[in-house]
């Protein structure tokens, strides 16, 4: 018998002796852009200097491990008394970076495996994925690279994709995005999420027209809101309004966005740019389903600051401008509880 399906059947028993020790079973997942997680190794194809020792925000291993920590903390307090099963990750500049925190961090003993190619954004920073391999068996991995056509010379970082087998012996399509950033200006800079976000909706129509009823879960920093249009015409995820479709992408966070709450606050105004999108089918009546409820914005109190000059909190970061200030990120992670 091929080795490929005996590890398959193999995978697959073991989900069902976890699933029989309780009749509801959660899988967590999780994404979070942790804000600059650098190493303090030189990467000559890349533009680091800045988070060097010898760097203008002086970025040294004390604070390397300290950032490291930060991480660790934030993902165990989501995961609360079990790991979360899945961990998408934005702004991460190496392998290095994603073995250090699952070898050396709080999550050493949760025993994470990680998926992480090297993209060609300009500073070096990428996606990943964390996984516990108890819950998910990644069976299909790949980069997507996003090449402009009118522009071949500019870069930006990789869309990662993971097909993956679950406890129910489904197959759960993963993408981990970070979108091109609003740095030279909103208006300026959204054709290049438009042109992203198409490359995505691309690949995800070829997984709607390959199956029935294919599971999907889209999260990331998408440096847009639910409401623009990258994300709302481009890639044509909806709110959970009316009735569902099982080939329709529904944003989990749209409803916490039109609310006023927000993963990031910009001149006094929250709004949510990471965001947890998924396919229909995993809202309706299912083997594997989630629901607008149980969808969160993580805003534990360890993770915010004064805002001094809108009033209220924002998000504790690494650094104020040049200041370091020991905090997380400049984001807050999002969250969703799927149950079988």
């Amino acid at each position: 018998m091929n080795k490929g399906i005996i590890l398959q059947i193999t995978l697959l028993l073991t989900f069902q002796l976890v699933a029989q020790k309780q009749d509801k079973q959660n899988f967590r997942i999780m994404c979070y852009n942790v804000d600059n997680f650098f190493d303090c190794v030189h990467d000559s194809v890349s533009n680091d200097t800045e988070f060097l020792p010898t760097g203008t925000r002086a970025w040294n291993y004390a604070k390397y491990q300290k950032k490291q920590a930060n991480i660790a903390k934030v993902i165990t307090a989501i995961g609360g008394w079990e790991a979360p099963a899945l961990v998408g990750l934005c702004e991460v500049e190496s392998n290095k970076c994603l073995y250090d925190l699952t070898h050396y961090s709080g999550l050493k003993n949760f025993r994470y495996n990680y998926i992480h190619y090297d993209s060609p954004d300009p500073r070096g920073i990428d996606v990943a994925l964390l996984y516990q391999p108890i819950q998910f068996k990644p069976i299909h991995q790949q980069a997507i690279r996003i090449q402009y056509p009118l522009n071949p010379e500019l870069k930006t970082r990789d869309i990662l994709f993971v097909s993956g087998l679950i406890p129910t012996g489904d197959t759960l399509n993963v993408f981990v995005c970070h979108f091109p950033s609003r740095l030279d200006g909103e208006k300026e800079s959204q054709d290049k999420r438009k042109f992203v976000a198409s490359v995505l909706r691309t690949k995800v129509d070829s997984i709607f027209s390959a199956g029935k009823h294919p599971k999907i879960i889209i999260m990331g920093d998408f440096n847009d809101y639910p409401t623009n249009s990258s994300i709302s015409d481009v890639l044509n995820a909806k709110p959970l309004t009316g009735s569902l479709s099982s080939n329709n992408l529904y944003n989990l966070m749209y409803k916490m966005h039109v609310e006023g709450k927000g993963t990031n606050k910009y001149k006094g105004e929250w709004g949510a740019l990471d965001q947890i999108i998924i396919s229909g089918d995993l809202l309706n009546t299912g083997s594997f389903i989630t629901s607008q409820e149980h969808a969160h914005i993580f805003d534990a109190g360890f993770l915010l600051e004064n805002d001094r000059s809108f009033m209220g909190q924002q998000p504790f970061r690494t650094y104020t401008g040049f200041k370091y200030q020991e905090g997380f990120s400049d984001h807050l992670p999002v969250y969703a509880d799927f149950w079988y």
